[in-house]
């Protein structure tokens, strides 16, 4: 049976490989540590699982109507995003969705055509392309220097958009960097692009794992130009620790909503709906258990970055959010015989049994993504084995 080329052409995902090839592992018995799932070690805390307990047995189990999303839940984002980022949104201008990579899926299919140009900064989380390519557009990437912890200037934002450019996706904090942009570095992006003819996808997954003295500012917050321009993209995942349940909500203009609300009809019909209420309690219930869980991802991350910092011929930037590590692992290939990321992370696995994802499927060769959303233990254990694995030559 023949398959269509446009999947025979998509990338698997790397992330989702590594934590299965892991899990192989340990299934038969082989003790590995794992760095490279993305998703927290914490259990959804128990007012959000009550809540979603409690709209089961209260019978919500049916179709949501409309596809688009449950008011109670919309509401709830509108609240979220008033509080946390500054913007202001009403009902219609919500969707929520599958998990916040089909909220990307959508809002990619809703803006770009075959032959559109997508600017895509390097490292880039691993759908970005993909998702890009499914629609017919064409990545275009644009890297910024790893002294500046690859975060992009003005200036070399503003030389790769062309008239063709349709869609600029912006994602702060990192996914797989861990770097968080400042407000004035968001600001000046947004002096290249407000004037343009184009959509921001900010992906905001992570805004609210930032760590202690560092401020972040939504992209769409900066002023009207840009709220207008703007899809805001985030999800429960990391910040309430439910990936599982598959949540994730953009926030934008009412026609670009509509737009991706038409597709997801065509698609999934929407997001479970026991589980949109609770989205709803997530969004607006008790945080404390949240407090407690991005703590210690910033003493985790302190802890790993002063570690990989301290290996030989390894280089990493400081995280300032989300739960990853992505250090520059190139001056280890030559003394361990390795040609490139993916040698080094088959290597590192099948040799210490340590997991971590390669580089090059956020477009980077040269660096491995190690996740700290494991226990400090673990941390240790995988960091003692890989150090001494890249010494060992």
């Amino acid at each position: 049976m023949r398959i269509a080329q446009r999947i025979t052409d998509l990338a698997e995902s790397a992330t989702l490989a590594v934590s299965a090839k892991a899990a192989r592992l340990r299934a038969d018995g082989i003790d590995v540590i794992g760095f490279g799932a993305g998703q927290p070690d914490f259990p959804t805390p128990s007012h959000i699982v009550q809540a979603g307990i409690g709209a089961l047995e209260a019978g919500h189990t049916g179709y949501v109507n409309p596809a688009s999303g449950l008011l109670l839940a919309k509401k709830a984002v509108c609240t979220k995003l008033a509080r946390d980022n500054a913007l202001t949104y009403t009902p219609d201008q919500v969707i929520i969705t599958s998990g916040g990579k089909m909220a990307c899926y959508l809002a990619i299919h809703a803006v770009v055509n075959p032959g559109d140009e997508v600017i895509i900064p390097k490292p880039y989380w691993v759908s970005y392309p993909e998702i890009v390519k499914l629609a017919g557009g064409k990545p275009v990437y644009v890297t910024g220097p790893e002294e500046n912890d690859f975060k992009v200037s003005p200036e070399r934002l503003a030389r790769v958009v062309t008239n063709r450019t349709r869609l600029v996706v912006l994602n702060s904090p990192s996914n797989p960097s861990g770097v968080t942009y400042t407000p004035p570095e968001i600001r000046g992006l947004a002096q290249v692009l407000q004037h343009q003819n184009l959509c921001v996808l900010s992906d905001e997954i992570y805004d609210q794992l930032v760590f202690a003295g560092h401020e972040v500012l939504s992209y769409a917050a900066v002023n009207e130009h840009t709220y207008a321009q703007t899809i805001t993209l985030n999800s429960a995942s990391k910040t309430y620790a439910m990936t599982g349940w598959r949540l994730g909500y953009a926030a934008g203009p009412v026609e670009m909503i509509q737009a991706m609300a038409k597709l997801q009809s065509q698609s999934t019909s929407g997001a479970v709906t026991f589980n949109q209420h609770a989205l709803a309690e997530a969004l607006t219930g008790n945080h404390d258990t949240f407090q407690t869980m991005r703590d210690e991802f910033e003493r985790r991350g302190q802890h790993m970055w002063q570690r990989l910092s301290a290996m030989p011929s390894v280089r990493c930037p400081k995280p300032t959010g989300a739960f990853y590590c992505f250090p520059n692992v190139s001056g280890t290939y030559e003394g361990l015989g390795v040609s490139g990321s993916i040698e080094f992370a088959d290597r590192l696995l099948d040799e210490v049994r340590v997991a971590v994802v390669p580089g090059i499927a956020f477009g980077m060769d040269d660096h491995v993504r190690l996740s700290y959303a494991t226990s400090m233990e673990n941390i240790d254990q995988g960091l003692d084995r890989m150090s001494k694995w890249v010494r060992s030559p």
